[in-house]
C-alpha cells in the first residue's frame, strides 16, 4: 500500500461519514436554524460574540482543537503497534465517536444557554455530578496546558526559526481583531493583510532565530496563556486562531498533495506488535493504542472548546454540524498525514532512531520534509514543525480560557484575573520540571475519559427529550471502559516500577474515583427513567 492509497481513502471515508452520519446526528437532535443561538441571545462582547462568518469561527474551532495530540500520538503509536491499526483507529474513531462528542457536546450546550458540558450536567442529573465533572475537567486542563506548554517550549529549541512567526502572530491578530470588530473592516481585506504580514514574519524567522532555554519558554507561554485568558475573545483568541487556521489547512494541503501525487510506498508492517514493552505510554494493544492516540480519533478536549468556546461564538445552528462534525473529520484527516507521514517518510530503523533522540515532533517533522520534498524542497521540515507549533498555541490559549470558565462556575469566583491566575500556576507547576512525555500517557487517558463521560451526559439529555441515544451511548460504553482499563493498567505499571512513581499514581487513582463516581450518577438517572429511546423524534 502506498501513500496516495491511504490519503483517498480516509478523504472518502470522511466524505461519506459527513454526508450520511453526520446528517442522521442533525435529526437527532432537531437542528433547528431559526433557534437563535446563545451568541445572539446574551451578546456582551467578552465571551458571546457571534462570529462575523460561520468559516471564521471554523478556523478558530479547528485551530483550537487540533493540538500536539493528533501528531504526536501516531507517531509514538506507529512505533509500537503498526502503521495499520493506528490508521483505522483513526478513520473509525473520528467518524463514529469523535466527531459526534464534538458535535453532540457542540449541540447541547447551544441548547443550555452556550453552557460547558460539566455545568449542563448539575441540571441533567445533580449538582453531585456537576462538581465530580468539572473537578475531573479542571484536572485533565492542568494536564493538557502542562503538557503543551512543555511540547511547544521544546519546539521553539528544536527550531528557532519558528519563534519570531509563532510570536509575531500574536499582535497581528490583536489587529486583525480591531479592523474586524470595531473599525468594521471587510472580511476579505483584513484576511489579506493578515497573511500578507503573517508571510513575512515566516521569512523573518529564517534571518532572526532566538534562542532561549527551555524553562524561559514555559514562563513566556504560561504568560500568554494568562493573557489571551482574559482579553475578549474576539480581539486576539478569534483571530489569532483565524489566521492560523490558513497555515494549518496550507500544511494540510500540502501533505495531501505529496502522498497523492509521490506515492511513496508504507513502510514497516500493518501490525507488527499487539504488546511492545520497554518504552514509556507503550502496553497492550488494547486499550493503550487508544489512549495514545490522544485527540487523533475522539478527545475529551475537543468537547469543551464546543461547549466552552465555540458555542458562545456560533451566529447559528445551521453551521452547527459543519464546524462540530466537520472540525473532527478535519483533525482526522491530520491524524491519517501522520500516519502517512512517518509510516512512508521515514523507514522503520529511523522512525525508532529519531523518537530515542528527538522525540515524536522530530519524526513528524523530518518525515513530513520527506514526503514534501519534490514540492517543498528542504523547507518542509521547518514548515510542518511550524505548523504544529501553531496547533499547540491554539489549543494552549484556549484551555486557559476554558480552565478559566470551568474554575468560576464550580467555585463561583467572579474575578476572571484570579481564576485564570489559578489555572496557570496550577499548570507551572506540572510543566517546569519540562517531563512532558512522563505525563503523556495519563493526559491521554483523561482526555478520552472526558469524551466517554461528555457522551454519556448527551445521552441522559437526549434520553430526557426522548430521543435515540446509542448513537451517543454505545461510544460512550466503549471509552468508559478503553480509558478505566488504561487507568488500571498504568497504575499497575506505575507501582511495579523500581522507584514506584507516586505523583502519577495518586492522580490516577483520582481521576479513575471522580470518573466512576460521574458513571454511577449517570447510570441512576438513565436506567430508572426506563428510557433508552431508539426511535421517536420528538421536538424539544
Amino acid at each position: 500500500m502506498n501513500s496516495q492509497t491511504v490519503v483517498l481513502g480516509a478523504l472518502a471515508v470522511f466524505a461519506l461519514g459527513f454526508r450520511f452520519y453526520g446528517r442522521l446526528l442533525e435529526r437527532v437532535f432537531g437542528l433547528d436554524p431559526r433557534r437563535a443561538t446563545p451568541a445572539c441571545r446574551f451578546r456582551d462582547d467578552l465571551d458571546y460574540v457571534p462570529a462575523r462568518s460561520w468559516w471564521v469561527l471554523f478556523g478558530h474551532h479547528f485551530s483550537s482543537i487540533c493540538g500536539a495530540g493528533p501528531i504526536v500520538g501516531p507517531a509514538l503509536a506507529i512505533a509500537y503497534w503498526g502503521w495499520g491499526a493506528s490508521l483505522l483507529w483513526i478513520l473509525l474513531g473520528t467518524v463514529f465517536l469523535g466527531a459526534v462528542s464534538d458535535f453532540s457536546a457542540l449541540m447541547v450546550s447551544l441548547r443550555h444557554r452556550g453552557k460547558s458540558v460539566s455545568e449542563i450536567s448539575g441540571g441533567a442529573i445533580g449538582a453531585r455530578a456537576r462538581l465530580l465533572f468539572s473537578v475531573f475537567i479542571w484536572l485533565s486542563l492542568i494536564l493538557v496546558l502542562a503538557v503543551f506548554v512543555d511540547l511547544t517550549a521544546q519546539t521553539f529549541v528544536h527550531k528557532p526559526q519558528i519563534v519570531l512567526p509563532s510570536w509575531g502572530l500574536m499582535p497581528v491578530a490583536l489587529g486583525v481583531g480591531i479592523l474586524l470588530h470595531r473599525r468594521r473592516w471587510g472580511l476579505i481585506p483584513v484576511t489579506s493583510l493578515g497573511l500578507f504580514l503573517l508571510a513575512g514574519l515566516l521569512v523573518g524567522g529564517q534571518w532572526l532565530p532566538v534562542a532561549l532555554s527551555p524553562k524561559i519558554w514555559i514562563l513566556l507561554l504560561l504568560g500568554y496563556c494568562y493573557a489571551a485568558a482574559v482579553l475578549p475573545v474576539h480581539i486576539l483568541l478569534q483571530p489569532r486562531d483565524y489566521l492560523a487556521s490558513y497555515l494549518l489547512f496550507g500544511t494540510v494541503a500540502l501533505g495531501i498533495l505529496g502522498a497523492v501525487f509521490f506515492r511513496l510506498p508504507m513502510q514497516g508492517e500493518f501490525l507488527h506488535s499487539w504488546q511492545p514493552f520497554g518504552e514509556l505510554g507503550s502496553g497492550p494493544l488494547w486499550p493503550m493504542l487508544f489512549v495514545t492516540i490522544a485527540c487523533g480519533a475522539i478527545s475529551g478536549f475537543h468537547t469543551l472548546v464546543s461547549s466552552g468556546t465555540t458555542s458562545k461564538q456560533i451566529a447559528s445552528e445551521a453551521h452547527a454540524c459543519r464546524i462540530g462534525y466537520g472540525g473532527m473529520l478535519m483533525e482526522g484527516l491530520v491524524g491519517v498525514l501522520v500516519v502517512v507521514s512517518v509510516g512512508a517518510g521515514l523507514s522503520t530503523g529511523r522512525h525508532m532512531e529519531i523518537l530515542k533522540g528527538g522525540g515524536a515532533v522530530a519524526a513528524f517533522g523530518e518525515g513530513f520534509g520527506n514526503l514534501v520534498s519534490r514540492v517543498a524542497g528542504g523547507y518542509g521540515e521547518l514548515f510542518a514543525v511550524l505548523a504544529l507549533n501553531t496547533f499547540i498555541l491554539t489549543t494552549l490559549d484556549t484551555a486557559a480560557r476554558v480552565g478559566r470558565y470551568v474554575l468560576e462556575e464550580v467555585a463561583g469566583i467572579s474575578n476572571r484575573y484570579l481564576s485564570t491566575g489559578v489555572v496557570v500556576l496550577a499548570a507551572a507547576a506540572l510543566a517546569l520540571p519540562g517531563h512532558w512525555a512522563r505525563i503523556w500517557a495519563v493526559f491521554g487517558t483523561s482526555n478520552q475519559l472526558i469524551a466517554g463521560l461528555s457522551l454519556l451526559l448527551v445521552s441522559v439529555w437526549l434520553a430526557s427529550q426522548r430521543r435515540p441515544v446509542w448513537y451517543t451511548l454505545a461510544p460512550a460504553g466503549f471509552m468508559l471502559l478503553t480509558t478505566l482499563a488504561s487507568f488500571g493498567y498504568q497504575i499497575y505499571t506505575y507501582l511495579n516500577r523500581p522507584q514506584p512513581d507516586w505523583l502519577l499514581t495518586a492522580i490516577s487513582l483520582v481521576l479513575s474515583g471522580l470518573a466512576l463516581a460521574f458513571l454511577w450518577d449517570c447510570l441512576k438517572k438513565l436506567l430508572p427513567s426506563g428510557g433508552l429511546p431508539t426511535a421517536g423524534l420528538s421536538r424539544d
